[in-house]
């Protein structure tokens, strides 16, 4: 059996082993693969592992040999799923590597929405704090979260983990779901009183057809100006656009992002120059701990296809 790994290097830029999968197969790791190079690389495989590079219905159809994509995360966008079961191709993810990983990002953007410590420390960096006045000083708000409403947009496993240790840091939690959950550490909001109670929001849903870009002027318009958003899920969810100008005129005081619309992100994105936007390069999920069950989930995926079995299916 052939496996061929797309794009390997985000998940093990050299840190990691790939001695558990290449036990099961013929692997052939790339570090990247350009577009153009996809079917070339492909075309002998049994097993395809890709993180971000895509397979469209015109990929899959010209790869005769292709029975199973095992997706190297939990998002499994990149495929055209429908395709894959239309070709008999079985397509398996990567679920719940990431809870802690992406939880504790999301705390930490937060805290630094909150505290600001990111300017503080480069201010003290700058000589600022041997010249002062006083003791002490501040170069950007503080504001201290207890008593603060979080509302979290989606309430899986990471939403419920930020849910927990927001509570731990005395915040009010509230969420949104397409159905109800029972739950007792959070209170379900329709989606216009969430984002119009709420002092932060935190998205952690799925990106589906009926919710790209739901994060509109209209929706922003509904924040309190002194409210601020987080986005460790998916950068489609918003609309780049609408939110920069809401940093930009003052409708909303705050972003921490993980994630864009395009990665990496073309210069005349705007939200690389908005006010108030704090950007990481979608290093959420990138713990060497969450990378390293990304690698053993991926090989019980592959263990179950020899076996006959489907573990962690999306087909």
């Amino acid at each position: 059996m052939k496996i061929v790994c797309v794009d390997g290097y985000t998940l093990n830029p050299g840190d990691l082993s790939w001695e558990k999968i290449s036990a099961l197969g013929e692997l052939m790791v790339y570090d990247r693969t350009p577009m153009d190079q996809i079917v070339k690389r492909c075309e002998d495989a049994d097993v395809v592992l890709s993180n971000k590079v895509p397979f469209t219905e015109e990929t899959l159809r010209r790869l005769p040999k292709l029975k199973m994509i095992s997706v190297l995360a939990t998002g499994y966008n990149v495929i055209d799923v429908a395709a894959a079961k239309e070709c008999g191709v079985l397509v398996c993810n990567a679920p719940a590597y990431g809870t802690d990983s992406v939880a504790q990002h999301t705390i930490a953007l937060l805290l630094e929405l909150a505290n600001n410590v990111g300017k503080h420390v480069q201010s003290t960096g700058a000589g600022d704090w041997q010249t002062a006045d006083d003791w002490c000083y501040t170069v950007a708000p503080v504001t201290e979260l207890a008593g603060k409403t979080l509302g979290l947009v989606g309430f899986g496993n990471i939403g419920e983990r930020v849910a927990l240790i927001a509570k731990a840091l005395g915040m009010n939690v509230i969420y949104h779901t397409p159905r109800k959950k029972e739950t007792d550490i959070a209170v379900f909001s329709d989606l216009n009183t969430l984002f119009s109670k709420s002092d932060f929001i935190s998205l952690h849903c799925p990106l589906t057809a009926d919710n790209q870009c739901f994060v509109n002027k209209e929706l922003l318009l509904k924040m309190k100006t002194s409210a601020m958003i987080i986005n460790t899920a998916r950068g489609q969810l918003i609309n780049e656009l609408d939110l920069a100008n809401a940093l930009n005129q003052n409708i909303i005081a705050g972003a921490a992002l993980d994630v864009l619309s395009k990665e990496p992100p073309p210069p005349g994105n705007p939200l690389l120059n908005a006010k108030n936007c704090i950007l990481s390069p979608h290093i959420a999920w990138i713990s060497k701990e969450a990378r390293i069950r990304v690698m053993d989930i991926t090989e019980q995926n592959i263990k179950g296809f020899l076996d006959g079995k489907v573990v962690n299916g999306v087909v």
